[in-house]
């Protein structure tokens, strides 16, 4: 127990020369210390892309976002930083890439046409739509949609400071962070949000529900859930693709519903 506490405890005193002092070499120190988080991150998000992508450049966006989350950080707050720095760490990978644009704008255009699609339809029927409604929605096979789905798989990782909605300001960060002073209606959407996931989480499919759950909780890799569930990898894409798609359809109807409410 000792062992373990050391490591913390020396960060805590960095934390403190680096906010409290402005020390450069505590600072210096804390992103040395935590840049195996990069690595992790990183390695979590090359799955699935395409080879001309260089881990190089991945880690190099990564280690961006890892000093971001340093200077930004507020350690008094009592909050873990490897958390914070992960999702600050992911967003600078992502935004990186896409300014790159490496991702085709045809591409985009599919996974938009099949977010609208989710959105539009589960609110109609209030419930998890299938395979042959999204189909035939967007007037295409069955075959076709899942061709659809493989093509967009990696566009689903979306980044938390990307627009809810591409004319708004207001970002999925905005809705995530905690912030010091929560006024009462910032209390009551924070509620909502939460409970539109919920509801939007439970009426996934079962599987996927499971691939959100081995990937985004468990931390395991699509190629060990695709091991888990005895399912190909492009098959667990294509249901991490679909859960992902439902999910930023609720949070585009829950912030319909905020504006209307307001």
């Amino acid at each position: 127990m000792i062992e373990q506490k050391q490591p913390q405890l020396a960060n805590m005193e960095l934390w403190k020369q680096w906010k409290e002092e402005g020390w450069v070499p505590a600072k210096q120190t804390l992103i040395e210390n935590y840049l195996p988080l990069v690595d992790y991150v990183s390695g979590r998000l090359a799955i699935g892309l395409p080879k001309n992508v260089s881990k190089d450049d991945l880690s190099s966006y990564g280690v961006m976002g890892l000093i971001d989350a340093v200077e930004k950080f507020d350690y008094a707050r009592g909050l873990q930083f490897e958390t914070y720095a992960s999702w600050r760490i992911r967003g600078a990978i992502i935004d990186g890439l896409r300014q790159g644009d490496w991702v085709p704008r045809s591409v985009r255009e599919k996974a938009k046409k099949i977010e609208d699609a989710y959105q539009k339809l589960e609110q109609q029927y209030l419930r998890s739509v299938t395979d042959s409604e999204i189909s035939n929605y967007l007037q295409v096979s069955e075959q076709e949609f899942q061709q659809m789905l493989q093509d967009i798989s990696i566009t689903t990782v979306c980044s938390i400071d990307d627009p809810i909605r591409e004319e708004d300001s207001e970002t999925r960060l905005s809705l995530l962070v905690d912030e010091k002073a929560k006024n009462p209606e910032f209390k009551v959407n924070e509620f909502f949000l939460k409970d539109s996931l919920a509801q939007a989480i439970e009426r996934l499919t079962e599987k996927e529900r499971t691939v959100v759950s081995l990937f985004y909780f468990e931390e395991l890799s699509l190629s060990e859930i695709a091991e888990v569930m005895n399912l190909s990898p492009s098959r667990i894409s294509q249901l991490h693709s679909k859960a992902i798609l439902r999910l930023k359809g609720a949070l585009a109807r829950f912030k319909t519903q905020l504006f209307q409410d307001t």
